[in-house]
């Protein structure tokens, strides 16, 4: 019941698809394979995501809006629960990856930037004509020689946890939306250079990195689901930020950040980084499932947030593909709204041009005068 149905070729090729394996929460971090289309990916909801937005205002709800202060916070967990089995990966996650090795104190460790075009292995550098780019961290070892890849992305790619499943059996949208860290042994130069990015930051001890990798552990285990949208106030550099995008490259800037509190010392290079954005005014909070969708739910908003949803679903035909793209254009572009999902709470976006944008935006460093403040 996947939603996003990869047609491309993957590292994975051949295998069944199952469901992701779910480490214990004692296990230091989910192992990886590279798979860099699995971030800001090329679906084919990507088309239909690029169109979203709509439902009338008078469903909002009748509560007062609250003072609220923005962004809204992304929320944290105790722990990663286990992953529904109705949740299944067209490509299994990380199916070759390994622990985080334990590094020698006096260790020398180079620390690369990678990034490269999504869905590179099957496009080449097609989208990243478009600024669409996955990012991941490299590092290597100077008393082993041996490097390895980390990064961040979706267990069950992008359409399932941008959009949900409407089950028959539940009157709640059904998701599909964690997300966690992969680590696996080699980098792969060509992957990287070629169309992307291969390139030294900084230099850290083999202290630093044990000390990254205990906070990995926890960044993993506390920072569960993928957030697809950022959504702001509009295009204007100090717009107001309603949410924050939780993805693959805020988790890049978050270790680059905990290197930097670590000690470490950044080159000065450029350093962009591609976001969805959706425009704005004011988000309406509505609730979460059970205020919703539970017995003693409003049962009118219950009904939109479902209506929202059901043109993105999966496994359409071409005739249902065509059709849902109108429905998703009028709720979208002349309603002016967007249901949000947002930290397993629902909100009413009130959409306003330019509706959605792809940007590719510099983010420095973090240094001495420049410390990035995020997730």
């Amino acid at each position: 019941p996947a939603l996003a149905r990869a047609e491309s070729r993957s590292p994975c090729d051949g295998q069944t698809p199952v469901s992701c394996f779910i480490p214990t929460r004692d296990s230091l971090l989910w192992s990886g394979v590279r798979t860099s289309g699995m971030g800001v990916g090329c679906h084919r909801e990507l088309l239909l995501l690029l169109l979203v937005v709509g439902m009338p205002a008078s469903l909002a709800g009748s509560q007062p809006q609250q003072q609220r202060k923005w962004p809204v916070p992304y929320r944290r967990f105790d722990y990663r629960p286990k992953t529904d089995p109705y949740c299944q990966a067209r490509y299994t996650f990380c199916p070759t990856g390994c622990p985080i090795p334990a590094m020698k104190d006096e260790d020398v460790i180079e620390v690369y930037r990678l990034q490269a075009p999504v869905w590179e292995f099957k496009y080449g550098d097609l989208l990243g004509h478009l600024n669409i780019m996955h990012d991941a961290v490299g590092f290597k070892s100077s008393l082993t020689g041996k490097n390895y890849t980390m990064e961040w992305y979706e267990l069950f790619q992008l359409g399932n946890c941008t959009f949900p499943h409407l089950r028959p059996d539940m009157d709640a949208p059904f998701w599909c939306n964690q997300g966690a860290a992969c680590f696996y042994e080699g980098i792969d130069d060509v992957h990287w250079k070629e169309n992307g990015t291969l390139v030294l930051v900084t230099t850290i001890s083999g202290t630093m990195f044990n000390q990254m990798a205990k906070w990995v552990q926890y960044d993993n285990e506390t920072g569960i689901y993928y957030e697809t949208w950022t959504v702001r106030a509009s295009p204007d550099k100090h717009a107001v930020v309603w949410f924050e995008s939780y993805e693959c490259s805020k988790f890049i800037l978050r270790t680059y950040q905990k290197l930097a509190d670590l000690g470490a010392v950044f080159n000065k290079i450029q350093t962009n980084y591609t976001s969805i954005t959706l425009f704005t005014g004011e988000p309406i909070y509505l609730g979460n499932e059970t205020s919703i969708f539970g017995p003693l739910g409003n049962k009118t908003v219950a009904a939109a947030i479902r209506d929202f949803y059901y043109p993105f679903k999966s496994h359409q035909s071409i005739e249902e593909f065509f059709l849902n793209v109108l429905k998703i254009v009028d709720q979208v572009v002349l309603n002016h709204q967007f249901y949000l999902f947002y930290n397993l709470d629902y909100w009413l976006l009130p959409i306003k041009f330019p509706y959605i944008k792809i940007t590719y935006e510099e983010i420095p460093l973090p240094n001495e005068d420049n410390t990035w403040v995020g997730l």
